[in-house]
């Protein structure tokens, strides 16, 4: 039988302790711990921009468009593309149609 091996996170505490963020699914006994960094993303400078564009977006009153808003917006955007697709097929046929014409066929 091999041994089983699972991937829990957690947080090392300052006195050296380790917190687990879930129970391993291991049964008791002894283990072997790895214990590697995992990048705070919340420290990286991208997230410090957006961080602070919200809190600049707040103190301005700025209100995000809703879900219904954007949605909404999507829906016409399609509603524009098939428009236009539909007005480029009708162009198409009209200058077949000329085309067809001007050579003396049937119109």
């Amino acid at each position: 039988m091999s041994p089983t091996q699972v991937e829990v996170q957690g947080t090392l505490q300052p006195d050296g302790t380790l917190v687990l963020d879930e129970k391993p699914a291991l049964p008791p006994g002894r283990v072997r711990v790895t214990v590697q960094p995992v990048l705070d993303y919340t420290q990286t400078p991208l997230w410090k921009f957006f961080e602070q564009l919200r809190a600049e977006q707040q103190a301005r009153g700025f209100v995000p468009r809703s879900k219904e808003e954007i949605d909404a917006d999507i829906a016409a955007l399609r509603e524009e593309e098939e428009r236009t697709q539909e007005i480029e097929r009708i162009q198409e046929e009209c200058r077949r149609a000329r085309e067809q014409a001007a050579r003396g066929g049937p119109s």
